[in-house]
């Protein structure tokens, strides 16, 4: 029978886990990989992927590095929480807003 570790673990904890399966589920976007793709190369099934991604607490640690060595191979469990990855950092630069007008130059079009 399986049992159910989220009842042993405080809410911090429970939280914990969320934010590492939304952490890998960003990395696996930000390397344009399908669950399955990753399912495959890491040696899982794509529940025990989707379980991993949604924090699930029941995982193993050797099931969560093991999908972090498909994603991102050699990358350790402190730079994917510190954001150290760089698909992670360029995903993140990708995101920042930009600016519309480049320039000083193009306000001069905008005078009426």
């Amino acid at each position: 029978m399986k049992r159910d570790d989220s009842l042993t673990l405080t809410p911090a904890q429970i939280q914990e886990a969320l934010m590492l399966g939304r952490q890998l589920a960003r990395l696996r976007k930000a390397v344009k990989m399908t669950q399955d793709e990753a399912a495959l190369r890491a040696g899982l099934s794509r529940p025990t992927v989707a379980r991993i991604e949604a924090g699930t607490t029941n995982r193993t640690l050797s099931q969560i590095l093991r999908y972090l060595d498909a994603l991102s191979p050699g990358a350790s469990l402190t730079a994917l929480l510190t954001g150290e990855i760089p698909a992670l950092k360029h995903q993140l630069d990708t995101l920042q807003p930009r600016r519309v007008r480049k320039s000083q130059a193009d306000d001069s079009l905008l005078d009426f």
